[in-house]
């Protein structure tokens, strides 16, 4: 079928006109793309990880090695989504080889969750080769993600408290 724009394009969730690469603090979730449980199961209020699960975990704390401007804050792996506070850091300190984007500029919020994504998925693959995990159906993560800009401490705090008692909130979940 051949492109038809007014059929085809996806309007934009992210804040028109706003830097995503600038300093700051941004709350994100990323869902698996067909909300399967791949990740590990709520138990008694607490999440507890599978392997894939412990294998996104792994990947998500690596973020920082991979874009040093970035620092991670709160976040949770849900059996089928998952929610973090990430930190772009005002001055990129000096750029590893490794990164993906030129050394004078620092990558940007969907840089950053793109190599994430990308990251857990060919390790899920792998995965699912080797360990038996279950199969995903087309992309292991929806095409796209949710952000909010966190814009003062109170709104931190609240966002924190959120990703924290998550697996204790599972059954009232939207994403359940």
């Amino acid at each position: 079928m051949p492109y038809i724009p007014h059929l085809h394009h996806r309007r934009s969730i992210r804040l028109k006109g706003y830097d995503y690469s600038q300093e700051g603090l941004y709350f994100i979730t990323i869902c698996q793309q067909d909300r399967e449980c791949l990740f590990g199961e709520i138990v008694d209020g607490e999440m507890l990880l599978n392997d894939a699960g412990k294998m996104v975990d792994d990947v998500w704390l690596k973020i920082p090695e991979r874009f040093p401007h970035v620092l991670l804050h709160e976040y949770i792996i849900m059996p089928n989504h998952f929610h973090a506070i990430l930190e772009i850091l005002g001055s990129a300190p000096a750029v590893r080889a490794t990164l993906v984007v030129a050394p004078d500029k620092a990558a940007a919020l969907g840089d950053i969750l793109g190599a994430f994504k990308s990251i857990s998925t060919v390790e899920y693959i792998q995965g699912v080769k080797k360990c038996g995990w279950p199969t995903f159906n087309g992309k292991l993560w929806q095409r796209d993600f949710f952000d909010h800009i966190i814009r003062n401490e109170r709104s931190f705090h609240r966002i924190s408290r959120y990703i924290l008692n998550n697996p204790k909130n599972w059954k009232g979940d939207k994403f359940y």
